[in-house]
């Protein structure tokens, strides 16, 4: 399995690097991953709807130019469908039994996706009702895909 992160905007904080890494280090017995960090958009606090629209297409055709057509996209988006870690590791482990390879997630920046890039998504997963931090939403996924694993491969994993 080949899986890639596309997100928007620069991980600054150390101790969350720290979290990626030592997950993605863990992923590297199961699967390949990759993220790719797209820059944000700099926009003033006050935005009109106009702006904010601009905004998101940008950041949109830069997540579209990275996305491989044979991929299957998640995006991640707070009106997606729900799952347990249980679910997610059942989803990943289908589209490895149907033969699709290539899985990118999509973590879009501070105002959201484009409605481009949900076109492009073949499903939207939402976490929680809740907003998170873009760069606390990388260690959370990279998280939970690496709990998929376990999971799917019938290895102990904290509940």
């Amino acid at each position: 399995m080949n899986i890639t992160i596309i997100t928007v905007g620069k991980l600054k904080e150390k101790y969350l690097k720290q979290g990626i890494d030592e997950y993605m280090k863990r992923m590297s017995a199961y699967a390949k991953m990759e993220i790719i960090e797209l820059p944000d958009e700099k926009a003033p606090e006050t935005l009109s709807e106009t702006e904010m629209l601009q905004i998101k297409e940008k950041e949109g055709q830069r997540i579209l130019a990275k996305v491989n057509p044979d991929a299957h996209v998640i995006a991640l988006a707070i009106e997606g469908k729900m799952k347990t870690s249980e679910e997610l590791a059942d989803t990943l482990d289908k589209l490895a039994t149907y033969g699709k390879s290539k899985i990118t997630f999509i973590i879009g920046g501070s105002l959201g996706l484009s409605k481009e890039v949900m076109k492009r998504a073949d499903e939207a997963l939402s976490f929680s009702k809740m907003t998170f931090p873009h760069q606390l939403m990388r260690l959370i996924l990279v998280e939970q895909v690496y709990r998929a694993y376990r999971i799917n491969r019938g290895e102990p994993y904290h509940k």
